[in-house]
This record gives structure tokens, C-alpha cells and sequence, in this order.
């Protein structure tokens, strides 16, 4: 039988709480887009590893950025997916 190492996963720390000069704005979506999956949704704070406080505010800054266009909504709202074109 083959002996397996066990994954140890890295301790999550918040990015926002390690960083005090990283803004967190709706202005900023480059920022956002990490905290956001392919399809548009919001990624869970356990998977992410911010804090209470920030997520919070980090959800409130996605949906203000959704609201100014800056993110989108779901996949079929985002410019990079090519639509299917109907025969």
C-alpha cells in the first residue's frame, strides 16, 4: 500500500485586514474581479479567507460596481462569452 502525504492546507488571512493601502471601491474592479467567479458569482468568504467586516463591504462594493457596469451580472451580460449563434 502506498503511503500518501497529507495536504496541509495554507492558513487564509484576509487580504483587506494584511493590506490597510489596498482600496476597497466599486471604482476599482480589477480588485473585485478576484473576489468574483467566471459566472458572476460572489465567492464565499470560507474559499476567500476575508474577514466578516470585509465581506460585507466587499459585497456591497460588487453590486455597486454591477449598478455602474464596471462588473457584470452574469456570464451572459460579460463581452468576453461569444453568443451561439441560432441556424
Amino acid at each position: 500500500m502506498a503511503f500518501r502525504k497529507k495536504f496541509t492546507p495554507r492558513k487564509k488571512f484576509c487580504r483587506f485586514c494584511a493590506d490597510k493601502e489596498l482600496p476597497m471601491d466599486y471604482k476599482r474592479p480589477d480588485i473585485l474581479r478576484d473576489f468574483v467567479t467566471e459566472r458572476g458569482k460572489i465567492i464565499a468568504r470560507r474559499i476567500t479567507g476575508t474577514c466578516a467586516k470585509h465581506q460585507r463591504s466587499l459585497t456591497n462594493e460588487i453590486k455597486r460596481a454591477r449598478q455602474m457596469a464596471l462588473l457584470f451580472y452574469t456570464t451572459v451580460h460579460s463581452t468576453d462569452v461569444k453568443k451561439r449563434s441560432s441556424m
